[in-house]
C-alpha cells in the first residue's frame, strides 16, 4: 500500500474553522454502526456516530435476510443496540451528515493547525471532526477502492489489513450481499478490537479546537 505525499496545495493558511476531535467516527447510524459504536463503548473508547456518506455511492445490493425470523431478529437486535446508546449517552448524531472523507493533508476543508497524531478529516455541515479510525457502513467494496484510489492508496490483496492499517474499518459491509446480522455483530466485535488494540484510542474526554 502506498499513500501519496500530501499535496502543497492542500497546505491551507490559518483558519476559525473548529474541529472537534475523537478516536473514531462511525458513518452510517444503522445497525452495523450502532453495533460497532456499543463495541468501543465496552471497550472504554469514544465514538462519534453520523449519518452516511453521499460522496460514495452504495449501489444496489441484495440483502441475505429473507425469511421473517431473520428480519424480526434483526429488528430486535436494532431496538436494543439503541436503547443501549441512549442508555450510555453514546454521541449519536443521527441528524449530522458525513459531507466528505479525507486523510489529512489530502484536505482542502481543514484549518492548518491539526494534531498530526490524527488521520482522517470528515467534513459534516457542523464543522470538521478529526479522528484516528473510521468506520464504514454498508459502502460497497468496488466504490470504496475507487474512493481510495481518488487519494492516492493503492490496496493490495489483503483489502481490509490494508484499510485497518490506515485506521480505515469496515463493518456491515459485503461484495454483493449485505451480511446476516450474526455477521455484522462478529465484524463489530473484530473490528472494535483492533481499534483497542492499535494503541491509538484516546480514553479522556473528547477536545475541541478552535
Amino acid at each position: 500500500m502506498d499513500l501519496l505525499p500530501p499535496d502543497p496545495a492542500h497546505a491551507l493558511p490559518e483558519a476559525s474553522t473548529a474541529a472537534e476531535l475523537t478516536t473514531t467516527v462511525v458513518i452510517g447510524s444503522g445497525l452495523p454502526g450502532l453495533a460497532v459504536a456499543s463495541e468501543l463503548s465496552r471497550h472504554g473508547i469514544d465514538s462519534i456516530v453520523v449519518e452516511g456518506l453521499d460522496c460514495l455511492d452504495s449501489g444496489p445490493m441484495r440483502t441475505v435476510m429473507s425469511d421473517s425470523v431473520s428480519l424480526s431478529e434483526r429488528s430486535e437486535l436494532l431496538r436494543l443496540l439503541r436503547a443501549y446508546a441512549s442508555s450510555h449517552c453514546l454521541d449519536v448524531r443521527s441528524a449530522t451528515r458525513c459531507e466528505e472523507l479525507s486523510i489529512i493533508g489530502h484536505s482542502t476543508v481543514l484549518p492548518a493547525r491539526v494534531p498530526s497524531s490524527k488521520k482522517w478529516a470528515i467534513q459534516t455541515a457542523d464543522g470538521v471532526l478529526l479522528a484516528d479510525h473510521v468506520v464504514l457502513t454498508k459502502y460497497p467494496q468496488n466504490q470504496l477502492r475507487r474512493f481510495l484510489r481518488s487519494l492516492g492508496i493503492a490496496i493490495g490483496a489483503d483489502f481490509r489489513a490494508a484499510l485497518a492499517a490506515i485506521g480505515l474499518h469496515l463493518v456491515g459491509v459485503g461484495e454483493v450481499l449485505t451480511p446476516s446480522t450474526r455477521e455484522i455483530v462478529r465484524q463489530a466485535k473484530l473490528v472494535s478490537d483492533t481499534i483497542a488494540a492499535s494503541g491509538a484510542a484516546g480514553r479522556g474526554p473528547i477536545a475541541r479546537h478552535a
